[in-house]
């Protein structure tokens, strides 16, 4: 068992301690008593040091802040540099938060039903958190003061709270235990338009970088941009999402229920709202908002258009060609103009990804991700004559191109590919079956988009550092044009695509199928054979098996001469070869007594005994000659 040697015992009037520190440097103790005393002791020669709110270097204390009505328990700093605040949590069950140059209390927090026990300003976040030993936490919001959440995991008492710098963790300790929670989200409030202006939100200051200001400056993959910061101004909600318009004039900022939707220019003012969550749709001059769980608004040209309360509510809204709106049952997708049920999917989706024509989109959910192609057509003809409508709507709206098992964290469509990034931090794109991966980063990084004329995709991160990627867009071009069997467009597009790059192509074209296409493409001698083999095109193979010298293709190519009833030239090959077995094969087989007597000639000079043999028994001859 372990021994302790009491060195001191240090006493004061309190039916009990409530929390105890020793100084890093010096001998003292402090220690939060239940009396709602806080008292310093020197352990050394047990000696009091009284203590209340004071400035470093001086003996003196500068002040006290009156107010709580029984013992004070717990107080912090706010950590940022534009509020002089202090908050304490006491015995009264009340949260008090103080102006320390003033000398005022600002705001008493209300809530909770036992002794509040600690509390904590969040670092980065505007929230406020604080326990008790009624067991809750309670999130309350650092500017309205309004209560966000009430978290309690049945761990008996709460006694400590803290957050991560930099991190959306946060810390929570119990009687029973401890354990660790993210708040809000963890993804960065940051956008990118068309054009290659990225806007983001650092708390609530508005900041502008535009890519074009780098000039021809050279560029590497996966190194930091150096971007010229332009400050453009406040915003008056935290922004926990930032999103321009589809044509870039207008941003969209979303947060504490509330919505903002400036010019992208100069960041006015154009509409706001209440709004739990902000979606664009396809065009520009449309958006809808989820004002709460079961009522949707949808917007034209800033104005009220049409809202409507789903069957099943509403936990979630993505924008698009579509509107579509996660519930309980699953995802359903509705007509814009219309608001119109068009197709209900028993899924639950994360994230949904449009392509730009409106053809293709994707849909992640937990586990993996779906690629679709949308029937418009089919949809609208349907939903106007009122046939193939079912309960779940249009029947045959979507057809299902494929699903893959990966995990989607950020995506975006560039033509027929999907770009994305997963759970394990690899960039990859996915077109027709195939991925291709284009990276493997070294931290979580959000897709801002692809700028087809730099030929490079741009990333951030939650610092809010932007790298980039170079991925040609004739490859893409390329790829989408061979999806939607345009061929003519690909041989077009063919010569602008780098020599280095079209062995992918050509691996591409493979799998697709079009192994004639990909063998004229290909530049990669090994996969050109490989091609004509499986094509047939045994002039090709026979070139490609010149080049190479090597006796492994002239086997493969006697192979297909032979299957081919081609004697002549798979007795080349097999000669190229030195392949005497199948020499001794093909002379029998045809009869050739003059090849046969060759061949014994030179499996004797090659010291192939057994072949020697065989075709001396065949001749008729007893001994070699």
């Amino acid at each position: 068992p372990l021994r302790l040697d009491i060195k001191r015992k240090l006493t004061a009037r309190s039916d009990r301690v409530k929390s105890v520190d020793l100084h890093p440097t010096e001998p003292w103790m402090v220690a939060s008593l239940y009396s709602g005393s806080v008292v310093v002791w020197n352990h050394e020669n047990q000696v009091t040091i009284r203590l209340k709110v004071w400035q470093l270097g001086s003996k003196a204390p500068n002040f006290t802040l009156e107010g709580h009505e029984k013992g004070v328990n717990c107080i912090d700093y706010y950590s940022g540099g534009d509020k002089p605040y202090l908050i304490s949590g006491a015995d009264d069950r009340l949260v008090k938060i103080w102006d320390y140059q003033n000398k005022t209390c600002v705001q008493t927090l209300e809530g909770h039903a036992q002794n509040v026990t600690c509390v904590h300003f969040h670092p980065d976040l505007p929230i406020i958190l604080t326990g008790s030993e009624d067991g809750t936490v309670r999130v309350w919001h650092s500017s309205t003061y309004r209560l966000e959440n009430t978290l309690n995991y049945g761990m008996e008492r709460s006694w400590c709270v803290t957050g991560q710098r930099g991190s959306n963790s946060v810390a929570l300790g119990y009687d029973e235990g401890s354990i660790i929670i993210k708040m809000g989200r963890e993804e960065p409030a940051i956008s990118m338009d068309a054009s290659g202006k990225i806007m983001w939100a650092r708390h609530s200051e508005v900041q502008q970088a535009n890519l074009k200001a780098m000039g021809d400056a050279e560029v590497s993959d996966g190194e930091r941009l150096s971007l010229a910061v332009k400050d453009m101004g406040s915003c008056e909600i935290y922004p926990q999402m930032l999103q321009h318009s589809p044509n870039g004039r207008f941003v969209v900022v979303c947060g504490d229920g509330e919505y903002i939707i400036y010019t992208a220019m100069a960041l006015r003012n154009k509409s706001f709202g209440p709004a739990h969550e902000f979606v664009w749709a396809h065009d520009s001059s449309e958006y809808a908002i989820r004002e709460s769980n079961n009522l949707i608004r949808i917007f034209k040209n800033f104005k009220e258009k049409k809202n409507f309360k789903p069957d099943f509510g509403a936990e979630g809204i993505y924008g698009g060609f579509l509107l579509g709106v996660r519930s309980v049952s699953g995802l359903a997708f509705f007509d814009w103009d219309s608001a119109e049920l068009v197709h209900r999917i028993e899924i639950q989706p994360k994230h949904i990804v449009w392509s730009d024509s409106g053809e293709l989109l994707c849909i992640a959910t937990e586990e993996s991700f779906f690629v679709l192609r949308y029937l418009a057509e089919k949809a609208s003809a349907a939903l106007e004559s009122r046939q193939g409508l079912t309960e779940d709507g249009v029947e045959d709206a979507f057809e299902v191109l494929g699903e893959i098992q990966e995990v989607v964290k950020t995506g975006t469509w560039v033509g027929d590919c999907f770009i994305y990034t997963n759970s394990v931090n690899r960039l990859n794109y996915y077109v027709g079956g195939e991925i291709v991966t284009v990276a493997h980063l070294d931290r979580m990084m959000y897709l801002l988009g692809y700028i087809p004329k730099d030929n490079r995709l741009y990333l951030g991160d939650k610092d809010l550092t932007v790298i980039s990627y170079s991925l040609l867009v004739s490859v893409l071009e390329y790829q989408t044009a061979v999806m939607r069997r345009d061929f003519s467009m690909a041989d077009r597009v063919l010569p602008a695509i780098p020599k280095e790059q079209r062995i992918r192509v050509a691996h591409f074209l493979e799998k697709q199928g079009f192994r004639q296409q990909a063998l004229a493409v290909s530049t990669d001698p090994e996969h050109r054979f490989e091609l004509a083999l499986q094509l047939g095109e045994m002039t090709i193979a026979h070139q490609l098996a010149t080049e190479a010298e090597s006796e492994q293709k002239w086997k493969q190519l006697a192979e297909l001469a032979t299957a081919k009833s081609q004697f002549g030239l798979a007795q080349e090959c097999l000669h190229h070869a030195q392949d005497f077995g199948g020499l001794l094969l093909l002379a029998t087989a045809s009869g050739n007594s003059d090849m046969v007597g060759k061949l014994a000639k030179g499996a004797e000079e090659k010291g192939l005994t057994n072949v020697a043999f065989l075709t001396f028994f065949l001749q008729g001859k007893s001994v070699f000659e």
